[in-house]
């Protein structure tokens, strides 16, 4: 195995800190999905330039904002395995903060056109990778491509086709099956998500989480409680919130039981109320959140409140309702504060009193200082 470290090929300084994390579900693998030229497979001297130009890409990339190359590890046509952002920490290349945070993403050095055929050396890099992932950084065994749970052709036909006979290395060894994804029953979802200010998923609690149970017992998916529902997210309100899901149409990663604003909202006829927004807070987190890491919360609860109101409005792609008041939302903001017809440098995406009450107004939260 041959890892080549960031200090070794040149890597540049993160533009912010990066975000840490313990450990993923698994790998996802990608490919560069623009032209890659045949040359590099030649010449093992081009690899490292190509990782500074990368980086460099990803840097100055001002509509995602990288706070670093995205990937986790890049795999090279020779095998050798150039770290990105490195294990523990969380990737940028997955396609929004929670798939990032589910899964590391190593990409091979493969494009559209041009080199799209993986090396006999590269697989074994991208198994390497995978296998250092999991020593070091607390990968889980799920091997999947960028487009399982997220619309790409990343990692292209070719490395897909190797994703899914089990990623095995080029003499046929140490390949691990990879079947369609285990049934919500056999691994519940462990993580949490914030909708409307409170937390759902295992290990929640509050009136909210017994309001959600009790809400699937009246429409028909409580068959995993055994004592009924409560106030603490156990691992049957996930696997009854996955039946509910996989009812709406859900599927794969999507109909996991962990709760989103949609599905909530077809739950319970209306996202719970009583919420509070500090506009002092939501401002700061419009001042520091565009500026820092990709995904970075100032008072992500609060940010979600309105961002998902903006999202109501049609106004936030709803992929972007994730706590953090990043460049999207300060449009989106800007777009609301046209819509109450203000204009120039009062439609600036910074929330003032009058349009953020005006918000909460239509769409169930308070404003306070």
């Amino acid at each position: 195995m041959q890892i080549v470290s960031r200090a070794e090929w040149g890597a540049a300084p993160s533009k912010y800190p990066l975000v840490s994390i313990s450990s993923t579900r698994g790998v996802k693998i990608h490919y560069e999905g623009t032209e890659v030229p045949r040359s590099l497979a030649d010449d093992h001297g081009r690899c490292a330039p190509r990782m500074r130009a990368l980086q460099a890409s990803h840097l100055a990339n001002t509509a995602e904002d990288y706070s670093d190359i995205a990937y986790t590890a890049v795999v090279c046509p020779h095998g050798a395995v150039f770290e990105g952002r490195g294990a523990r920490r969380r990737t940028g290349a997955n396609g929004d903060p929670t798939l990032n945070a589910g899964h590391y993403a190593v990409c091979a050095m493969l494009g559209d056109s041009g080199l799209t055929e993986p090396t006999a050396a590269q697989l074994g890099g991208l198994r390497d990778a995978i296998e250092w992932l999991r020593a070091e950084g607390g990968a889980g065994d799920e091997i999947r491509g960028h487009r399982d749970g997220y619309a790409t052709s990343c990692p292209g036909a070719p490395l897909y086709a190797w994703v899914q006979a089990g990623a095995p290395r080029p003499d046929g060894t140490e390949a691990t099956p990879q079947p369609a994804p285990a049934p919500a029953e056999d691994v519940p979802a462990r993580y949490q998500a914030v909708v409307g200010g409170l937390t759902y998923g295992y290990g929640a609690e509050g009136p909210h989480v017994t309001a959600v149970g009790e809400a699937l017992v009246a429409r028909g998916f409580g068959g995993h409680y055994r004592s009924g529902p409560g106030p603490l997210w156990t691992d049957a309100d996930t696997l009854n919130y996955a039946d509910f899901q996989r009812s709406l149409g859900y599927a794969g990663g999507d109909a996991d039981g962990v709760p989103g604003p949609h599905s909530l909202r077809a739950l319970l006829g209306t996202l719970p109320g009583g919420r509070t927004v500090s506009l002092a807070h939501i401002v700061a987190a419009a001042q520091a959140d565009p500026g820092a890491e990709q995904g970075h919360q100032t008072h992500g609860e609060e940010a979600h409140v309105v961002e998902q109101a903006l999202a109501d409005e049609g106004l936030l792609d709803p992929r972007w309702v994730d706590g953090s008041f990043g460049t999207r939302t300060i449009a989106a903001y800007a777009a609301w504060q046209r819509r109450c017809g203000y204009s120039g440098g009062d439609a600036d995406g910074i929330p003032g009193r009058t349009t953020l009450a005006a918000l909460g107004a239509a769409h169930q939260f308070t404003v306070t200082e």
